[in-house]
């Protein structure tokens, strides 16, 4: 059974977009709507899953925890039974408690977030009501399709890591597509992925828009009207499209992407039926040694205003609480749909080589989303950590984070999916596990 639920979730006035520190106003109307989309699925025996897709940078850890919350109370829909994806757009609105580190907000900026998270709250859990309300004898089949603009960003240099366009990095350019009809065959809904960074539209955009997967949405839906399409953001932390800074480009993107599930719907694909088992946990991530007080006090005269905010920020906690954190609850989720469709879903920023290593490691069919249930920061993989650069190590200061983690968080999140995926339950997740 399935059922597929939407809703708007557009400011109705402007606001400070999410995603690039370098933006200097609030946004300028919207080139499209931004969505929250649902799409329950429930087995024979009663079991049930609800994922849930939404044009955002990010789901923060406290607004994730409230809407499942809410869920549980209003629909029995326990924590391991709630997917909660974000497509990672840089042109969406900030929401409260994202990249704390990463704007300058003033008193009305603020107070606006706090309304429209709030709002966001709202339609979030009503929308998933009505995808479970709406549930429906369905059928379900997975292809595959492939879409080229991703580029790996991380160039190397004899001076370290900068951004660019890396035409030999680590990349995935294929395109999952789950397909959900009526037993009649009739359309009712698309879910589709790509590992690539939400950002052919950059920091000069003040128009809100789901960026290059909303307009494949857009295109999707136009072509089959009455179906409802969601999309999920990849491992793709360390993949930009290319090329990108203009809204063509967006389009075209965006284009390129429908066009390639287009070809996985009017093509061969595999049922997906059985049996619904989901498992959901936390990873805990340690953070390397963390700067002293004496460093940071010495780092509030950099002349890099956010380093010096991230200072004031780090030695206030350090006066509050004698110390700053030593590791970060990252969520690992799995879905399993009979015994050869395996959906993983892995909290932050996720690297390319995480989907790459889960793909061998796990049997069957297997889609690997990140931004998934709390958007933290970068999760690089072991080998990044070696090469240094703005996912290891700048990023962690617009997150929020004391500093890098370390390179063993790649083992301690495979480790822990792989004991997920052995026999994902019924009963609630465990604590925190390294």
């Amino acid at each position: 059974r399935a059922g597929l639920a939407t809703v708007v979730i557009t400011p109705s006035e402007p606001m400070w977009m999410a995603g690039y520190a370098a933006r200097t106003g609030r946004s300028e109307g919207a080139l499209h709507d931004l969505y929250a989309k649902a799409l329950a699925l429930g087995d024979k025996e009663g079991d049930r899953i609800v994922i849930v897709s939404c044009d955002l940078l990010g789901f923060p850890r406290d607004l994730a925890g409230r809407i499942a919350e809410r869920a549980e109370q209003e629909f029995q829909l326990r924590r391991e039974q709630l997917l909660l994806n974000a497509s990672h757009t840089h042109t969406g609105p900030v929401v409260e408690g994202s990249l704390v580190g990463a704007y300058v907000l003033t008193p009305d900026d603020e107070a606006r977030i706090r309304a429209y998270t709030q709002r966001l709250e709202d339609s979030i859990v009503g929308v998933i009501g009505r995808a479970l309300a709406g549930m429906a004898p369905a059928q379900i089949s997975f292809g595959t399709g492939m879409a080229g603009f991703a580029m790996n960003r991380r160039v190397p240099t004899p001076k370290g890591i900068v951004g660019g366009t890396y035409t030999e990095g680590v990349v995935a350019r294929d395109v999952p597509v789950l397909r959900i009809d009526t037993p009649e065959g009739k359309l009712r809904g698309v879910v589709f992925g790509y590992a690539c960074h939400n950002t052919t539209l950059t920091a000069q955009f003040l128009q809100f828009s789901g960026d290059y997967s909303g307009f494949a949405s857009l295109a999707i839906e136009k072509d089959h009207p009455g179906a409802t399409t969601l999309f999920l953001a990849g491992c793709g932390a360390d993949v930009n499209p290319a090329p990108r800074s203009r809204l063509d480009l967006a389009e075209d993107h965006g284009q390129e992407l429908a066009q390639a599930v287009e070809t996985v719907l009017s093509g061969r694909r595999t049922p997906v039926k059985g049996r619904i088992r989901t498992a959901y946990d936390l990873a805990a991530l340690p953070f390397a040694p963390p700067p002293s007080r004496e460093e940071l006090t010495a780092r509030l005269q950099d002349k890099n205003a956010y380093h010096r905010r991230h200072a004031e920020r780090m030695l206030a906690r350090l006066e509050s609480n004698g110390r700053l954190s030593r590791e970060y609850p990252c969520p690992v989720q799995v879905v399993r749909i009979g015994e050869d469709f395996t959906l993983v879903a892995i909290g932050g920023e996720v690297a390319t080589e995480y989907a790459l290593r889960l793909k061998k490691e796990l049997r069957g069919r297997v889609w690997v989303a990140g931004y998934s249930n709390d958007d933290f920061g970068y999760v690089p993989s072991a080998r990044m950590f070696a090469e240094g650069g703005y996912e290891v190590n700048e990023s962690m200061i617009y997150y929020d984070h004391p500093g890098p983690f370390i390179p063993e968080i790649e083992d301690i999140i495979i480790r822990r999916i792989n004991k997920l995926n052995e026999q994902p339950r019924r009963a609630p997740a465990g604590p925190a596990e390294r």
